[in-house]
């Protein structure tokens, strides 16, 4: 392996995910400004945090949120229904 091809601040860095509180430990250049102790083995990092990762997106988990909150989707479905019914008389 070639000596000196790798960045100076390369260490182990705590990404936090905000939506549900989930935490990693991986090795990364990432620049930070906060440090805190990780759950998992009480030492202090640096910490990144994140509006989403595996742990809380849908792909992943397999629940899948709906946004719908003003009854979009029921109006497009009623009207579906009665577009139905006059094509069909």
């Amino acid at each position: 392996m070639k000596k000196e091809i790798h960045p100076q601040n390369y260490r182990p860095v705590l990404f936090v995910d905000n939506s549900n509180g989930a935490e990693f430990i991986i090795a990364s250049t990432a620049q930070t400004k906060e440090t805190a102790k990780a759950k998992e083995d009480k030492k202090d990092y640096p910490v990144f945090r994140l509006e989403i990762s595996s742990a809380s997106h849908p792909f992943y988990t397999g629940n899948e949120k709906s946004l719908d909150t003003a009854g979009r989707a029921e109006k497009f479905r009623a009207r579906q229904a009665v577009a139905k019914a006059k094509k069909g008389k």
